[in-house]
């Protein structure tokens, strides 16, 4: 039942693209892939904060792809606060060469394609990502979205009888022995969860 209802939305969602370019969005995934993706935004309200920065990694037979990495900055039509920047560190000045949000959000559709999204707080990201592409191609995302504290949560629920598990993504670092790059930025934070993610799935996890 499940299926069939989540069928009834792909296609509902297919039917509103707007330019056929991008169907291949909706195409069946060959390439055994994973991407791996963190947004930096300029805030945490969906419904009117902008993204700065998108990054992400692709994964592939349980390993990350270290050189197909993927890395945009997008023009924003607000000043960046001070309590931002010491958040994210992007500074106006590192978006003097950004991208408009139109060739930011068609470099990373084409880097994406159609394959399963990966992500920390993933729904947060896709979220922002989909109000650009509503407005563009009038969709959403319609890949498949795999959240790894979701996987965190089901792997360690079993040892922690009282159900009170740190989700916080510099504890899962520790508890799955995953290096902290230091520099928080969009591409590091989505190599960090691919980190994560092959921890938890290829049984790794100590």
């Amino acid at each position: 039942m499940f299926g069939f209802f989540s069928k009834l939305k792909a296609n509902a969602n297919r039917k509103k693209l707007k330019d056929e370019k991008f169907a291949f969005l909706f195409d069946a995934d060959t390439s055994g892939e994973f991407v791996v993706i963190d947004t930096e935004t300029t805030g945490l309200d969906v419904s009117k904060d902008e993204i700065l920065s998108i990054g992400a990694v692709k994964i592939k037979d349980n390993k990350i792809l270290s050189s197909q990495t993927f890395e945009v900055f997008l023009q924003n039509s607000k000043e960046i606060s001070g309590e931002s920047i010491k958040i994210h560190g992007i500074r106006p000045v590192d978006l003097k060469n950004a991208k408009t949000t139109k060739e930011g959000i068609e470099e990373f559709l084409h880097f994406v394609g159609s394959r399963a999204l990966v992500g920390y707080y993933l729904e947060f990201d896709v979220n922002m990502i989909n109000r650009y592409t509503k407005e563009m191609l009038g969709i959403t995302l319609p890949n498949r979205m795999i959240e790894v504290s979701e996987i965190y949560f089901d792997k360690t629920i079993s040892l922690i009888p009282q159900g009170n598990i740190d989700l916080r993504f510099d504890t899962i670092l520790k508890k799955c022995g995953v290096p902290n790059m230091g520099v928080h930025n969009a591409v590091n934070d989505a190599i960090m969860t691919a980190m994560i993610y092959l921890k938890l799935t290829i049984g790794e996890k100590k």
